[in-house]
């Protein structure tokens, strides 16, 4: 899946796939002109031309992508996909079912505004997503993993490393908050409740340099500060066991070294392997360096969730009573969605406005618990990259 191992491989396996679906232009892979008979049934459109310019604004996503998370889904889609019809009585194709999920991710709009813009019942909307987030939990998961080769981890730390020198970086950890309305007699309604007065459900994130997603914690309640939801984490257990940031460390000129780490901010506790900045206003020049140096590589994790609401709407907004044991599955799916769009290099993401703010409203969280081992390899950052270590 990553940006470096099975890339080219899967662009053979798409190509054969769309030389596949040209020839036979069956239902199952939906006919050559689906996207035009599609646009018409949704917009009205008239001119063929119009329609396929219209796609990648209407998915966000382009042909090619769209075409890849076919070919994903496909078995699973086209199980039961005689039980799926239009009100019209017409069976719905593989890419009649991947663009009503994909529709219902994409613009948080409801079911039944979606329902009456494609001519579906609304249930119909429902089953058809929830299939889709089903599928691609099993048939996308290898989208979203930790790399697992020497080679990828090094050309990691390396793009870290060109942002602004943060040296022997693995990834930049944050957490955002996906709101939901709860009814007043959903008896764990407390439960949900945040400290801004939301009732909201967590996703915690680590991002490697190209803003994608390599370690990602759901389901908590939105009132669980950012340091808890870490430690209970997996990412938390496999680095405290060694298992994890385990790789080559930077040897310094004095005969130290720089271990390999993640960065966080003040929500989180200060560790060996999680660097957190400076506290404080009144900072010597070097600590200060460091911590512009640590703000603007920490942008990376904050446009990236800022990306994945902006992509995957029915996250971005208040959702309304959602089903709280499904709502983690569908943000897992978005998260899959949103590094497919980047594995893809797909340039229709460079279409949607890039914002930095994809928790308004939340104030900073700060922990303040400092571990003697991460103060230490802090220091040692902060004297490396100021050029003060001693000879």
């Amino acid at each position: 899946m990553g940006p470096v191992r099975g890339f080219r491989k899967r662009k053979k396996t798409e190509k054969k796939h769309e030389e596949n679906a040209s020839a036979s232009g069956s239902p199952e892979e939906g006919p050559l002109d689906w996207w035009d008979e599609f646009s018409r049934r949704i917009n009205g459109l008239q001119s063929p031309s119009k329609g396929l310019d219209r796609f990648e604004s209407v998915f966000k996503i382009s042909r090619k992508t769209f075409d890849y998370i076919c070919s994903l889904v496909k078995e699973d889609m086209m199980a039961k996909s005689a039980h799926y019809m239009f009100t019209n009585g017409k069976p719905l194709s593989l890419c009649d079912q991947v663009a009503v999920a994909l529709r219902r991710l994409s613009s948080g709009e409801s079911l039944v505004t979606i329902g009456d813009s494609f001519g579906l019942n609304h249930s119909t909307v429902s089953q058809v997503t929830w299939r889709f987030v089903e599928s691609m939990e099993e048939r996308g998961l290898h989208h979203l993993k930790w790399p697992s080769t020497e080679m990828e981890m090094t050309e990691i730390k390396s793009k870290f490393e060109k942002i602004r020198g943060l040296p022997n970086c693995c990834g930049v950890i944050d957490t955002t908050h996906i709101m939901m309305c709860l009814p007043a007699s959903d008896p764990t309604s407390n439960v949900w409740l945040d400290p801004e007065k939301n009732h909201s459900m967590v996703l915690q994130a680590v991002v490697d340099p190209d803003m994608r997603f390599r370690d990602i914690v759901t389901g908590w309640p939105g009132k669980m500060k950012d340091w808890l939801v870490f430690q209970s984490s997996n990412f938390c257990k496999l680095c405290d066991k060694g298992e994890r940031l385990n790789g080559k460390n930077l040897e310094l000129p004095e005969g130290s070294e720089i271990r390999e780490y993640i960065i966080g901010d003040l929500g989180y506790s200060l560790l060996p392997y999680l660097i957190i900045p400076y506290e404080g206003k009144e900072l010597p020049e070097s600590r200060a360096e460091f911590n512009r140096r640590h703000h603007a590589t920490q942008m990376v994790a904050h446009r990236a969730l800022a990306r994945l609401k902006d992509m995957w709407r029915i996250i971005q907004g208040v959702m309304w009573r959602p089903d709280k044991h499904r709502l983690p599955r569908i943000i897992l799916v978005c998260c899959l969605l949103h590094n497919i769009v980047i594995d893809m290099e797909d340039e229709a993401q460079d279409e949607v406005p890039l914002s930095h703010d994809h928790d308004s409203g939340y104030h900073q969280q700060v922990c303040g618990t400092e571990d003697i081992k991460g103060i230490h390899m802090r220091d040692r950052l902060s004297l490396y990259l100021s050029g003060r270590l001693p000879p």
